[in-house]
This record gives structure tokens, sequence and C-alpha cells, in this order.
């Protein structure tokens, strides 16, 4: 009886270990099975909004003053005095520095016998003269000749003193009979404020002559007229033109923009690194108070288009198809269907529809990660 219970017992450890056996093969199949399936996608919901929408391009340039002037002297020589500091205003006529001659020993020579010769004329020609008035009074010679002697010593007269100021003005620049106007002193030419002063004093300067375009000693510019100088590429210049409005963005003055005017766009283009850029000018509007210090480096946004109040959706929501664009709408949850749009205007994030949507459908997005969403989860 003990033998016969024993076979039993055992009959039932395997029947139950092979029920086991196959739960575990089965159920391992089932979780393969499972795991193999691909999970779901879920996408973002958007809808469309209504918005402002600007299309607009960026030209990259500086900020100058439209009159920058370069100072530079009428003589050669050295600086004696500097009268003027960077960052200074000045009016037109006021001295900016003051320039000794070194005068050319060659002419100077030339001048100093010149001087000799018509000392020695003027001398000759007095005494010639004087003895004509005697014997004109005394009526020896006639009026004729009297005049003749005149003549001869104003003219030698005339002669000593312009040698006398050939000589000055070749050591010192200037003559006694017109100190005021001398030429070693330089003025501005224009009313403004003083850029740089590239001399110091000592320093040899140049004349502007025609093999020499001369030394600078100041550059001076109206920095209340200041413009906008820019390039534009070859694909934008076509949809600019004069008299357009201009946001000026300076890097240095990132809380503050700017008003401004295009005035001038080049009719011809210059390559740089590959491409056509075109020149671009525009007239700055200061407000009073506001100062743009010169060679600023500044973006220019100009508005090529604009539409207030649309219905527009992002760039990355469309599809295209051929020659159409289309969205996908939500018709279940997470089922969609094609909807073909009528799309306007872009500023590059942004996309205005025209037709074929409302506001109130609801537009597939971005995949949502499963991760992301997971961590999300409490």
């Amino acid at each position: 009886m003990e033998k016969k219970s024993g076979n039993i017992f055992k009959k039932i450890v395997k029947i139950f270990g092979f029920t086991a056996l196959v739960v575990v093969f089965v159920g391992t199949i089932v979780f393969l099975y499972k795991k193999s399936l691909p999970k779901p996608e879920i996408f973002e919901i958007q809808k469309a909004q209504v918005t402002n929408i600007i299309k607009k391009t960026v030209a990259t340039g500086s900020v100058i003053p439209r009159k920058e002037i370069e100072i530079k002297p009428q003589v050669s020589g050295i600086v004696e005095e500097i009268f003027i500091l960077a960052g200074q205003k000045i009016r037109k006529g006021d001295v900016i520095a003051r320039v000794k001659i070194i005068p050319d020993m060659v002419n100077l020579n030339n001048a100093e016998s010149r001087v000799n010769r018509a000392k020695l004329n003027m001398e000759d020609a007095r005494i010639d003269f004087d003895r004509q008035s005697a014997l004109f009074a005394k009526q020896v010679v006639s009026k004729e000749e009297f005049q003749k002697a005149r003549l001869t010593f104003n003219s030698a007269k005339e002669e000593a003193e312009s040698a006398d100021n050939n000589l000055e003005l070749i050591r010192k620049g200037v003559t006694k009979s017109s100190a005021t106007t001398t030429n070693t002193l330089i003025r501005s030419t224009i009313d403004g404020m003083v850029l740089d002063v590239p001399v110091k004093e000592g320093f040899s300067v140049i004349q502007a002559n025609t093999f020499n375009a001369g030394t600078t000693i100041g550059i001076v510019a109206d920095m209340n007229d200041m413009i906008f100088q820019g390039k534009v590429d070859e694909t934008e210049v076509g949809k600019i033109r004069e008299g357009m409005n201009i946001e000026l963005t300076i890097g240095a003055i990132e809380s503050e923009k700017f008003n401004a005017i295009l005035k001038y766009i080049a009719p011809k283009g210059l390559i740089e690194n590959g491409a056509i850029q075109f020149d671009i000018k525009a007239d700055v509007k200061l407000k009073e108070g506001q100062f743009i210090r010169s060679g600023y480096s500044a973006n220019a946004n100009i508005v090529l288009e604009k539409r207030d109040s649309v219905l527009a959706i992002p760039e990355g929501l469309l599809k295209f198809e051929k020659d159409s664009s289309f969205v996908e709408v939500e018709t279940l949850p997470q089922k969609f269907e094609k909807k073909f749009v009528k799309t306007g205007i872009s500023d590059g994030i942004n996309i205005e529809i025209i037709s074929g949507i409302t506001k109130e459908d609801h537009l597939k997005g971005l995949l949502v990660d499963p991760k992301k969403k997971e961590e999300k989860k409490p």
C-alpha cells in the first residue's frame, strides 16, 4: 500500500513539474511576443493661432558719421603744438594745431639772395629818384623823366617788400602784413567732434600735394548726422527699396532700438566670400539725447511684408506633396487625415494660413518621446 502511495506522489510531482515548465514556456513566448509588438506612436496636438507675421531681412554693417573729415596741413614741417583732444567738440575755423616750418636750405638761400638784390636795386632807384627830383625842381629835366624815375623807384621798393615777405614765408610760413592768415595754424573745416588725433607734438607732417595725400592732423565728424552702412545679399536686394523703414540693433547698446530710413542701394554688387553683396545706406534718426559712437557694428532689420491678426501655424507642421501643401488634422484620438491648405507669408517660424483649416482644428504635431513621457509621470 505504501509503495502504491509513493508511485502516485511521484506521478503528481511529474505532472506538476511538467505543467510548471509549460506555463513558464508559454509565458516566455507571450512576453517576447508582446515585447516585439510596436508601441503605439503618440503625437502632440497643436492648434492654429491668430498672430502678426512680419517678413524681414537682416543687413549687417556699422553706424558711421555722414561727414567725417581728415584735417591735413597746408605746409610741411614739425607739429609744434596741438590744441585738441579726441572727444572734444569744436567749431569750424577753430585752430587744432600749429606747425613749425623747417625751410629747405636751397629755397632759403635763394630767398635771401633775392632780398639782397632787391635792396640793392631799391637803393639805386632811390638815389636816381632823388637826383631826378632835384633836377625836376630846377626844371632841368622834363616831367616824363621825373615820372619814369619815380616809377622805377616804386617798383624797386615793391620788389624789396615782396622778396622780404617771400623770405618770411619760407622761414616762418607767415608774413608780417598777414600774420592772422598764416597757413602754419591748422584749422577745422567743419563743426563737429574730434574722433582721433593721430599725431603728437614733434611729429613731422607733409602737406597734401600731387604725389602725397598728406599727413592727417585730426579727424573731425558731425556726430549728430549718422548713417548706417551695410550689405544685403543678392537674394534679398530685389525685395527692398529706398524709403523703407529700418530698425537698427546695435550690439554695444542692447537696451535701445534706433529707427532709420533706407536712402541708397548700390546699383552694382561686389563678390564677398563667394556671394554677391550690395551696399546700402540709411539715415539714422537720433532722438534728443541719443549718442552713437562712430564705428559701432549694427544689424538692420528691414521689413519686407507684414500681416496683422492672421491665422498662422508653425512651419514645422506644414507638409508638402508635389506642388501642394497640407497639414494633418485629428479626426479621432490620434487618428489624422490630410487637409490641403493655402499659405501666405512666412517669417521663418510661423506661416500664414489663408484657407483650409480653422483655429479649432487639432493638428498633428511632433512625436512624443515615450521616455520623456515616462519621466513626466510622478
